[in-house]
């Protein structure tokens, strides 16, 4: 059940897992039509303007109420199952799954989505990788563990490295866009949409040498571990490059989802000097993590990642950092570290009051509940409480609620709508 990131909603179930248009018969045009119609009526309720600007305002740091986000992710396959699409084609079937999906949030997730009267396709780059591939072995379980064997065994293995080799594929690129329009157009423009890669390089890292031997390596060879960090950077620098120069790159800052939570809307972006065509890096938000460092020290993240992941963020216009990742012992290096920071992840094993000690109304906090609560055990008095003791501990603070990494709800789709709700009627509560 893969998962793939999509620009404005997320991560979403991948149906389609990356096929070509196909064939469409009338009906099933109708099909698509009806749900897009339904999508955009959606799309024009006054409610979605209030939302927009109250991201608006949040993302500028203004003081308005907590805001909310759930995202299903991996959930998403037991609350709009494959059963209860009707179309065939793989890419068409995507396409009415994701129009689903919209209609089931507006109904049944109470939170701040803001469903937007556009459509995006994703521009099509395809890289070479890094010369070298993992081999992962994976358990015969729906969604069970894997692992996964680390192609640099040795020091000299470092050698077998090569940059990617990256090229935007505009035939097929444009063939998908031509498709959703010709489908969607009327109802709901069309866009084509490229990401900026974010500067996960740890996690390149541990997957080509393995988690705990990176660890290892930080005191038994640490010039050999920064000679691959640094690869590993000028690698990803390389890619922005040929997107930047390219002219490939789009802008993120409106219903765009900002990995790992929020929403991309902002006023202090594009930059000054934007032209209205050429995307530059100051015009972004960038992104970055370290989720397997998680237990590292602050003078060890700082030194073996975050020192490689500036040379992104530095460009960046606005900046996002962290995910799963706990950043008690760390906020004081991020702020100190990162240029134009605005958004800081506060994850489920983080302390948060030493996060709304250090982040105030300075920085975002981006709170992520912890998933369990759905996925495990489910006590709605429980969860009532756990939101609540936050929304108290962040009540000085520019706080999102941000529901994510939902791997199941046990067959219980109410389990997240319930959960929404209470959230819901928790900062209603707190906002007063």
């Amino acid at each position: 059940m893969p998962t793939t990131l999509h620009a404005t909603a997320g991560y979403i179930w991948d149906v389609a897992h990356g096929a070509p248009p196909g064939p469409l018969s009338a009906a099933e045009r109708d099909r698509l039509r009806a749900l897009a119609q339904e999508v955009a009526a959606i799309a024009a309720h006054p409610k979605q303007a209030i939302k927009r600007d109250l991201w608006l305002r949040h993302n500028r740091l203004e003081k308005v109420r907590p805001l909310l986000l759930v995202f299903p992710e991996d959930s998403w396959v037991e609350i709009l199952s494959e059963d209860q699409l009707e179309l065939q084609d793989p890419f068409w079937r995507q396409w009415e799954w994701y129009l689903k999906h919209l209609v089931y949030r507006d109904r049944y997730l109470a939170d701040d989505f803001v469903i937007e009267p556009r459509l995006y396709v994703h521009r099509i780059v395809r890289s070479s990788g890094w010369g070298v591939t993992p081999r992962y072995i994976h358990s015969d379980q729906a969604k069970g563990s894997y692992v996964w064997e680390a192609p640099l065994q040795e020091e000299r293995d470092i050698e077998k490295l090569r940059w990617p080799t990256v090229e935007v594929d505009e035939a097929a690129t444009q063939r998908a866009y031509d498709a959703a329009s010709s489908v969607f157009a009327d109802l709901l423009p069309v866009s084509i949409h490229c990401a900026l890669p974010h500067a996960n390089l740890i996690g390149e890292a541990t997957a080509l040498r393995g988690i705990e031997q990176v660890m290892v390596d930080m005191f038994d060879r640490p010039r050999w571990l920064h000679q691959l960090m640094d690869f590993l950077a000028e690698g990803l620098m390389r890619t922005v490059r040929y997107l930047e120069e390219g002219g490939y790159l789009t802008l993120n800052n409106y219903g765009h989802y900002n990995d790992s939570g929020g929403i991309g809307y902002s006023d202090e972006l594009p930059a000054p000097g934007f032209d209205g065509r050429h995307v530059r890096l100051a015009d972004l938000w960038g992104f970055g993590v370290a989720q397997e460092l998680a237990w590292v020290s602050p003078a060890q993240h700082e030194e073996f990642v975050l020192n490689y992941q500036l040379r992104l963020l530095e460009r960046c216009g606005l900046n996002a950092y962290g995910c799963c990742e706990a950043y008690t012992d760390k906020f004081d290096m991020l702020k100190r570290r990162i240029p134009r920071l605005r958004r800081v992840s506060v994850s489920p094993w983080c302390d948060i009051e030493k996060a709304a000690e250090a982040l105030e109304d300075k920085y975002i906090f981006s709170w992520k509940p912890n998933p369990a609560f759905v996925s495990a055990s489910f006590d709605p008095d429980q969860i009532r409480a756990y939101i609540r003791r936050t929304l108290v501990v962040a009540r000085g603070c520019v706080l999102e609620i941000i529901h994510k990494d939902t791997f199941t709800l046990c067959h219980e789709p109410q389990r997240l709508e319930i959960w929404a709700r209470i959230a819901r009627e928790e900062v209603e509560r707190a906002a007063g």
